[in-house]
């Protein structure tokens, strides 16, 4: 594997390793931010919050861009960015059903199991990808059960595992909802401009939330002043950086790894409330947090090991 090829995918490790931070400490806000406003509300808000943040920035940076383009150039750019919006609304349809599942699931589930189930995507992005004719390795494979297992210990206490409850079949589906997602970035970011798609698909599904806002619930000014902080949080980190950081991270990294790197949020998650609600870990959370970064060295361990390919004409082997 080439020096360059190797930079640019540490550089999307790195960015879906500060994705995996991010939103870990947001499933505190969340947690929190569903305790003061409803779903739909919380969601609508937070996404548009995205959206704003990102539209200033990138009108700038296109302003200033032009300047050194010529027409060419410009015709070429607007292409793009009208094929980034066809792409940015599917995509916010898919993370509007994903997130409002999840969110909704705080009702009725405890945030540890949610963490967990939610964190499923893993297996379901490699799993989903055979129907798509992806080939998984079997190191990676093994890194994805490796990584359920730690997911395991990290988030459920086995003496509280009880019934299914409505909060975990929501997190399950929620769980299939992210992967569709991170497939179809994978899908897209290449093609088109990883700012705009992020914030496409932002505006898409802050829209649809509040429309579904109003028909469904009572949103009150009073309660959401109260939830400001936690929104501010989800809306401007979570959404506006974190999830452009993973549009343009899955840009260099292959989607089964990507899940895996972003699956950290459950690890985030917990030392987040140990730091911030002081919630001391337990050995089970500690070994849980272990065999997870495990699971993400070993799976980075393989990924940069030279590979050796066949050259069809000659028959000799060379590194790639």
């Amino acid at each position: 594997m080439s020096k360059m090829k190797q930079r640019t995918q540490l550089r999307g490790v790195l960015m879906l390793l500060v994705t995996a931070l991010i939103w870990g400490i947001s499933f505190v806000s969340q947690s929190v931010g569903m305790e003061k406003v409803e779903g739909f509300t919380f969601n609508g808000i937070r996404t548009l919050m995205g959206a704003m943040v990102l539209l200033p920035f990138i009108l700038v940076r296109d302003k200033i861009n032009e300047k050194a383009m010529g027409p060419e150039q410009i015709a070429q750019r607007k292409r793009t960015t009208k094929k980034t919006i066809i792409c940015g609304i599917g995509l916010g349809v898919v993370f509007f059903i994903a997130s409002s599942l999840q969110q909704f699931a705080f009702n009725y589930s405890t945030s540890g199991k949610i963490a967990f189930i939610t964190a499923m995507y893993m297996f379901f992005v490699p799993l989903i990808g055979l129907f798509l004719k992806k080939r998984v390795s079997a190191v990676t494979w093994g890194c994805v059960g490796l990584g359920f297992i730690g997911l395991y210990f990290l988030c459920i206490d086995s003496s509280g595992l009880g019934a299914i409850n409505k909060g975990d079949i929501l997190a399950f589906a929620c769980a299939i909802g992210f992967a569709v997602h991170i497939l179809l970035i994978e899908r897209f970011a290449p093609d088109v401009d990883g700012t705009k798609l992020s914030c496409v698909q932002f505006f898409v599904s802050g829209i649809i939330s509040c429309v579904a806002m109003f028909i469904f619930e009572t949103p009150k000014l009073a309660e959401i002043g109260s939830a400001m902080v936690p929104l501010l949080y989800s809306g401007v980190l979570s959404c506006g950086v974190a999830y452009t950081l993973q549009i343009i991270g899955q840009q260099y990294t292959e989607a089964t790894v990507a899940s895996l790197l972003m699956s950290m949020e459950s690890v985030f998650a917990v030392l987040a409330a140990a730091v911030i609600l002081h919630e001391l870990l337990t050995g089970r959370e500690i070994l849980g947090c272990v065999i997870m970064f495990a699971a993400i060295i070993i799976s980075q361990i393989a990924e940069m090991r030279p590979r050796k390919v066949q050259i069809c004409t000659g028959g000799e082997e060379m590194n790639d």
